[in-house]
């Protein structure tokens, strides 16, 4: 069934955190140290995707193997099915999005305990996820945009886009565009912040069917406003063969940018760096694609200036396995078949205790997409419809 833990059963560095204070989201905790964590080190917050874990995920994109090599700290917070049977970080209540309440609260507690208990310099906390967990990012950076450097999103939404299921399957499928100063606004008024804003890096695959990569579009549109930037990109580039857009500030740093990956299907782009290193590892979501998404996005973080390990060797570190050589270099993928949206991916209402929901995404292409069936499943599974 979607919504139980799919990830697979993985030799893992991550360690629980059970007494983190209050926890009105009702979400668990897990955290990797690397060992000789450097004094006031930085902090990157990692959210899954529906119908994953904390573990799984961080096996599929590497996160723990980059905070070996670079010595960062990672925290990932996890989904419970009491919550929603799917897995899904609940991006599209309001009780879970708004600044001190429900799971973002509980988020943000997560990261006070970090901060307390490990030195981690409050100036540079960043956050990064995929697809819920990607539009949950965007409702942490709205939500509290003091506490954030910078975030990354992979596959999702603009903040503030939906308040129920039904505008969250709508956002999903067509990404409606919207006025530039109406989606900025939407997370002005999320908090008194007045800026300046985190930083924004924005990942989508073009063949996406389950998150329309229209919303990429938006989610630029909208942090562009906030910066005070232009909708024409400063710089046009491409980045192991896929297409990058960049945004900058008067004084030559980075504010958002912005990769379409080609032919690639709803999830994490992996992929090795340079000739030989690799993050992570191909799973449900975890799409080869030529390219490590999760390098480039600590690039961005400014956390990859200084290694202090190989990529192989805090691999094995990281895993407790022996290290192992690449020889060779992984062709990039060709391209992958659209994956056809279906309603178990769909947000399901939150706190239900229910097992309506069906089973994962295929990633095989469907011919068609019958859009009433889908609508129809995912009500269902959702809870709105008997």
């Amino acid at each position: 069934m979607y919504g139980r833990d799919r990830s697979p059963v993985v030799q893992s560095p991550l360690v629980e955190v059970s007494d983190f204070g209050d926890n009105p989201g009702g979400l668990r905790m897990f955290t990797y140290l690397p060992p000789d964590l450097p004094r006031r080190p930085a902090l990157v917050v990692v959210l899954h995707g529906c119908g994953q874990d904390a573990r799984g995920y961080d096996h599929g994109a590497g996160w723990s193997t980059l905070a070996k090599r670079y010595g960062f700290a990672l925290l990932l917070p996890q989904q419970q099915q009491t919550n929603n049977p799917n897995g899904c970080f609940n991006w599209f209540n309001p009780d879970d999005t708004t600044r001190d309440s429900g799971e973002a609260a509980s988020i943000r507690r997560m990261i006070d305990k970090m901060v307390d208990d490990h030195r981690v310099d409050r100036r540079r906390v960043c956050i990064t996820g995929l697809s819920a967990g990607g539009a949950m990012t965007m409702a942490m950076l709205a939500a509290y945009p003091e506490l954030f450097a910078a975030g990354a999103v992979i596959a999702g939404l603009p903040f503030g886009i939906a308040g129920n299921v039904r505008e969250a399957l709508g956002g999903m499928m067509a990404a409606p565009a919207r006025p530039a100063r109406e989606l900025g606004d939407l997370v002005r008024n999320a908090s008194h912040h007045r800026g300046p804003w985190p930083r924004l890096s924005v990942w989508h695959g073009s063949a996406d069917r389950t998150v329309h990569p229209g919303n990429a579009d938006e989610i630029v549109k909208q942090w562009l406003d906030l910066h005070g930037l232009p909708e024409a990109p400063m710089s046009e580039a491409r980045v192991d063969g896929h297409p990058r857009q960049v945004w900058w500030n008067a004084d030559g740093e980075t504010l958002v940018e912005s990769y379409t990956i080609e032919g690639m299907a709803h999830g994490t782009p992996i992929g090795l760096v340079g000739d030989d290193e690799r993050y992570g590892a191909e799973g449900a979501f975890l799409i080869e694609a030529g390219i490590s998404s999760s390098y480039h996005i600590a690039k961005f973080f400014g956390l990859t200036r200084r290694a202090r390990q190989s990529a192989p060797q805090a691999e094995a570190a990281a895993s407790g396995l022996p290290a192992m050589t690449v020889t060779g270099r992984i062709k990039p993928y060709p391209a992958v078949a659209p994956v056809t949206l279906q309603a178990p991916d769909l947000p399901a209402t939150p706190r239900l205790r229910s097992a309506a929901a069906g089973g994962p995404p295929s990633e095989k292409p469907r011919r068609s997409l019958d859009v009433g069936g889908i609508i129809s499943r995912a009500l269902t599974a959702a809870g709105l419809r008997k």
